[in-house]
């Protein structure tokens, strides 16, 4: 009886121990977990509270009389009277209406300066447009400068530097009291290019850039991906060459990017002697990154249909490509599918290559082609987040959190098609 006692509580005590590593086990996955959401939401946290006044735009509305002999203009269709006039004038004396106190030159030159460098463009524009304009007043709205701009939205924030004198500001307070300056939802942001002046800085020819690549990288490396996948799992004869491909394949997968980039670099550009900056070459090296992510899926859902559905079609005399073409890959497609999206979005988000390649330019224009200059979102921020000024760092996290809303909408995406098309045995 003592024995047996005497084993009892060995095996109790063994037990515990066991039961003691397994909460200990759970505690730490739960600890890790918590971690992870918790350095997630505070980097979501800095993102957001740096990125949310990118959405905000501060304008100033002002009624400007178009005054010839200010402006020194009598014919706005004439181009070069357009070049020489001074758009400048009109704004400073509408500014003025508003301040009067300033008088002086040195302060109405100070007074021009709450506007951005683009005003003058748009009465030239607006007069452009309309010549019948001339020798009137309209009502005009302006970009405020970048400077401005900050001092508005960041007046009470310590962590902000104001770069304004004491009589701007005083200035940029009067026109906040009668509504002349205000602030709204920056749309310039989604409808320009870029601009070297953070208040005039858009992400619109970023977007387009992206979009373009991503689309010469679909084309590419989608058909030629799931052809790879489907030759080496269904047709490819099992020898040492098709070992080495696969063992190949499974490598590149883990290259780092920059190599791509590399490999761009020398073969389109060096070898071919393709454009740089231009979003057909960067959908061809996202593409050459892309394609083993693509095979692998792919491979892997081709594997998951059972044997039993291609003995059946085989039984019923299909040949082996009607198998393959009939009944494999429309089972298969949803896995493919999920693995090219989650490819695709992983090549969005990628900088490194694209840099070797030229997608690093300054590009004001909207790219209207392939083999237009262009550059894309991540580079876009990474151009942005290497400026000082403080607009550029706000306009970097907006792009963070629009580039994150992309790469969320596509791994979203895979996931309902995968629920939504995949077939269980």
């Amino acid at each position: 009886m003592t024995d047996q006692r005497s084993q009892a509580e060995i095996v109790r005590n063994s037990l515990k121990r066991r039961y003691r590593k397994e909460r200990r086990f759970r505690l730490y996955g739960m600890l890790a977990i918590f971690i992870a959401l918790a350095s997630l939401a505070i980097l979501f946290a800095d993102i957001i509270g740096k990125g949310h006044t990118g959405f905000v735009k501060t304008t100033i509305t002002l009624d400007v009389t178009l005054d010839s002999e200010m402006m020194y203009l009598d014919d706005p269709t004439d181009a070069d009277q357009l070049s020489m006039a001074d758009f400048v004038a009109p704004i400073i004396a509408a500014l003025q209406a508003n301040i009067p106190e300033a008088d002086s030159a040195a302060e109405k030159r100070e007074l021009g300066r709450l506007i951005g460098t683009y005003g003058a463009s748009d009465i030239r524009d607006l007069l452009k447009d309309n010549p019948d304009f001339l020798n009137t007043t309209q009502t005009m709205e302006f970009l405020a400068h970048d400077r401005v701009s900050t001092y508005v939205k960041h007046a009470d924030n310590p962590r902000y530097s104001v770069k304004l004198s004491e009589q701007q500001q005083r200035w940029v307070d009067q026109l906040q009291a009668k509504g002349v300056i205000d602030t709204g939802f920056n749309d310039v942001l989604f409808s320009r290019g870029d601009s070297r002046e953070p208040a005039n800085a858009g992400i619109l020819g970023a977007i387009v850039g992206s979009l373009l690549t991503m689309l010469v990288t679909l084309v590419i490396a989608f058909p030629v991906g799931i052809a790879a996948a489907v030759y080496l799992e269904e047709f490819a004869p099992q020898n040492k060459i098709t070992d080495f491909i696969e063992v190949n394949i499974n490598n590149l997968a883990a290259v780092p990017s920059i190599i791509f980039g590399l490999l761009g670099l020398a073969v389109f550009i060096g070898l071919f002697g393709m454009p740089r900056s231009v979003p057909v070459v960067g959908g061809m090296v996202l593409a050459l990154m892309t394609l083993p992510t693509i095979i692998i899926s792919g491979r892997a859902a081709i594997k998951s249909v059972p044997p039993s559905i291609r003995e059946a079609a085989e039984g019923v005399g299909a040949s082996k490509m009607q198998v393959v073409l009939h009944h494999v890959i429309p089972l298969a497609m949803p896995g493919m599918l999920t693995g090219s999206i989650i490819g695709m979005a992983q090549a969005l988000g990628e900088t490194a290559p694209l840099l070797l390649i030229g997608m690093v330019a300054f590009i004001v224009d909207v790219p209207g082609g392939f083999f237009d200059s262009a550059t894309v979102l991540p580079v876009q921020i990474y151009l942005w987040a290497s400026s000082s000024e403080q607009g550029f760092v706000e306009l970097a996290s907006a792009g963070i959190m629009v580039l994150l809303t992309f790469m969320i909408t596509m791994n979203a995406l895979a996931i309902w098609l995968r629920k939504r098309l995949e077939r269980r045995w």
